[in-house]
């Protein structure tokens, strides 16, 4: 058998085969990092299977008057404290006769807009404050934090109580009362971040290059500290959602007729011992909704957890 010969491949021309079959492999779009978190939130299935929950009550209060419901406002003494179950009330009636399902969808309403636009307006005037204290430092940050520290020295409960008392029952109040609770806590979390990040190479180079502070605030920082500001601000709706609950409980938020969850707590506990489950209905649907948004929240935290 004869041998072939060797033949020594010089590295210029593996250098030349290499980028060939680089040039001719397809290129592959490197996946970013909000893609990859919104691949890792869709692997979890307890998040997912709350986020499904939330969804479905959100389009079912939002599509309330095209579900053929009966009238919420709509009563007859002679129906009233019908059972769970009960032929043309799937859901009972309340202590005035009101058909509960339809009740309850439409409270969603009102308990979803007070429960989670607090949550919003807090989150941007939060985060605004904390980026300017964060990133100013000095007496700015001095003033801003001190500030927030005042309404530290006072329980959620009682402060949102004591505004809602100052400024009297009604929506527009308890938004207002609830969002004041809510801006120091978001304030401090930018802040911390913040500070953490002013520091950083890309900052000190925007810096160098002439940008102003606002731009470096808006363009260079804003987007590494949003995340845990947001993850953070998600985990409030909860809080918001049953301290809202709580102020219609003790008549400083919706008036009424409406339908709130709260309010319909209030309205349903002297019922409570003549038909339980009825009375216990609007309480479940606060713990059903809050206990979503705090799984929501933790699922998305692990998720941005890029060390996992």
């Amino acid at each position: 058998m004869t041998e072939l010969p060797f033949q020594a491949i010089s590295p210029a021309a593996s250098q030349a085969a290499s980028d060939a079959a680089l040039q001719a492999a397809p290129a592959m779009k490197a996946r970013g990092y909000w893609a990859t978190v919104g691949r890792r939130l869709l692997r979890d299935k307890v998040s997912m299977a709350c986020a499904l929950i939330l969804l479905v009550i959100f389009l079912s209060a939002l599509a309330a008057p095209w579900l053929g419901l009966a009238d919420p406002y709509q009563g007859s003494m002679i129906r009233r404290l019908r059972h769970v179950g009960t032929a043309g009330y799937l859901l009972g009636t309340d202590e005035l006769g009101r058909d509960m399902l339809a009740r309850l969808i439409y409270g969603g309403r009102l308990s979803l807009m007070v429960g989670i636009s607090p949550v919003i307006f807090a989150f941007c005037i939060g985060t605004s404050l904390g980026l300017v204290a964060g990133y100013a430092g000095g007496w700015v940050n001095t003033a801003i934090m001190r500030t927030v520290d005042v309404f530290y020295a006072f329980p959620s409960v009682l402060l949102a109580i004591a505004i809602s008392g100052a400024l009297g029952a009604g929506i527009t109040n308890s938004i207002v009362s609830l969002t004041i609770v809510f801006v120091p806590q978001i304030t401090r979390v930018a802040e911390s971040v913040t500070t953490g990040v002013r520091n950083r190479d890309f900052v000190e180079a925007a810096r160098a290059s002439g940008a102003n502070a606002l731009t470096i605030m808006r363009v260079h920082i804003l987007g590494n500290v949003l995340g845990p500001i947001f993850v953070y601000a998600t985990s409030l709706i909860s809080v918001s959602m049953i301290l809202a609950a709580g102020l219609s409980f003790l008549g400083l938020g919706t008036k009424p007729p409406e339908p709130e969850w709260g309010l319909m707590l209030n309205t349903l506990r002297t019922a409570i011992y003549v038909n339980p489950w009825v009375a216990a209905l609007p309480g479940a649907m606060i713990f059903a909704v809050s206990i979503c948004f705090n799984l929501v929240s933790d699922g998305l935290r692990s998720a941005m957890d890029i060390r996992n």
